[in-house]
């Protein structure tokens, strides 16, 4: 990596026009320039939906023809707030499989700081009710969903749908709810009740059909729609018919996350043991790098890119990264923090809640990490919390080969690692190497 020195300056009365960014939902482009003094200049609008604020620190990473900046640490742009840990489904892939944690609602007091936190905050996070639970076995969350709502924050909420009722879909409807995730892991009934046990597939759809629907509106109509899919070698067959299933709902938005074995029967799902073999070659500096063109992806190439996909090279396709980079916590990227029902604030919802999982075979702890919580300080005053800012700052720069290693005692649980790193370590975190992925 490169660094490269950049001063962020203020337009200009003489600046040159610079567009404003897109929605969040599409790419944000816009033209940049350098002043005389050799200052890079973004616009206001830009700036500010990334935090840059001056005094800010951020990595800089340079690649090719490529300058990436990432989000300072000090920029709040996400919330997750669980309202509960309790759930009326009973999946296979589902943290409380492997834990003790004591079931519980978020009450209106606990409600109530953390909107009074978030109506502190500028610029607005986004919002994203989902943790562990089923967001819609509270009563309360339609609700509070509007009056986040009423502070101007862009709102998402993920759930398994079965309980979308007409009575509920017309309140998240009303609420100005902006995007509603819903998981959906296999496209006929017996593969779906398979994974998310309890649950009926047609019953889903027909909730989903009736809420497309009640939408106003066409090709603007909100909340938009979602698909979440937990890949295992049990569904994968199913994914080309779920993203059938996806487009037929109108869904703008699908995605693919593969599953964390919380206990000891689907560490046999993975789809990933070989490519957590080559993270070793891709996170080395003298990694050899393979450059692909667009093709036809069919019976003649397929073996052939399957090959060049698994090689342990770093691989460009049509001149973008198509691995991504590794050892960058999407927590950390995305400028999140987690809300638990209790009040409880961590850095991801992964670790809001001691459990169990597996690697390489082994089994892992994670314990959980409590920065502090909402009835005691505010949601601002932790955000900026030393110790927590520092965590942000080293989360992806120092992190030990674990995920494709896992030989040693230290990737047994997150209170210590191989390279010095104090608790929490993440090391055997699985999302910091995109394999794990949250809408």
């Amino acid at each position: 990596m490169t660094a490269i020195p950049i001063e962020l300056t203020a337009d200009t009365p003489t600046a040159p026009q610079i567009a404003p960014p897109k929605p969040a939902s599409a790419p944000s482009v816009e033209w940049g320039y350098v002043d005389d003094e050799g200052r890079l200049v973004l616009s206001p609008e830009m700036r500010r939906s990334l935090g840059l604020e001056p005094g800010a620190r951020m990595r800089i990473e340079h690649e090719g023809n490529t300058l990436r900046l990432h989000r300072p640490a000090s920029h709040l742009a996400k919330v997750y707030i669980e309202p509960t840990d309790s759930c009326n489904l009973d999946c296979v892939t589902c943290f409380r499989n492997s834990w003790q944690t004591p079931i519980g609602r978020m009450s209106d007091e606990t409600f109530e700081i953390i909107l009074a936190g978030l109506a502190r905050l500028d610029p607005m996070p986004t919002v994203y009710f989902g943790g562990i639970g089923e967001p819609m076995f509270h009563q309360r969350t339609t609700e509070w969903i509007a009056r986040v709502k009423q502070l101007g924050a862009r709102v998402e909420m993920i759930t398994n749908g079965t309980l979308l009722t007409e009575q509920r879909s017309r309140q998240l409807i009303d609420a100005g709810l902006d995007v509603l995730w819903v998981s959906i892991d296999g496209a006929t009934p017996e593969n779906y009740a398979d994974v998310r046990l309890g649950a009926e597939l047609p019953k889903v759809l027909e909730n989903l059909k009736r809420f497309r629907t009640l939408r106003k509106g066409h090709k603007t109509a909100k909340p938009e729609i979602g698909i979440a899919f937990v890949a295992m070698k049990r569904n994968i067959h199913d994914l080309p018919k779920v993203l059938m299933i996806a487009r037929n709902l109108g869904a703008l938005h699908f995605s693919v996350s593969n599953v964390l074995p919380v206990t000891d029967d689907p560490q046999a799902e993975v789809l990933y043991k070989q490519t957590m073999r080559s993270l070793s070659y891709i996170n080395s500096s003298q990694t050899p790098h393979l450059s692909l063109p667009k093709m036809d992806f069919d019976e003649y190439t397929r073996e052939a890119l399957f090959a060049a996909f698994q090689s342990g090279f770093s691989v460009s396709y049509a001149g973008a990264n198509w691995g991504g980079s590794n050892d960058v916590c999407d927590y950390v990227e995305s400028g999140s923090m987690t809300i638990g029902w209790n009040g409880n604030v961590s850095p991801c919802w992964p670790l809001l809640h001691t459990h169990g999982s597996y690697l390489h075979q082994k089994a892992h702890t994670s314990f959980r990490h409590i920065v502090g919580n909402a009835h005691e300080r505010e949601l601002l005053d932790l955000w900026h919390d030393p110790a927590y800012v520092a965590y942000r700052e080293r989360a992806g720069l120092c992190v030990p080969p674990c995920t494709f290693c896992g030989g040693c005692d230290a990737s047994e649980d997150n209170l210590e690692d191989c390279i010095g790193n104090e608790f929490p370590t993440c090391g055997t975190c699985l999302w910091a190497q995109g394999l794990i992925r949250c809408p």
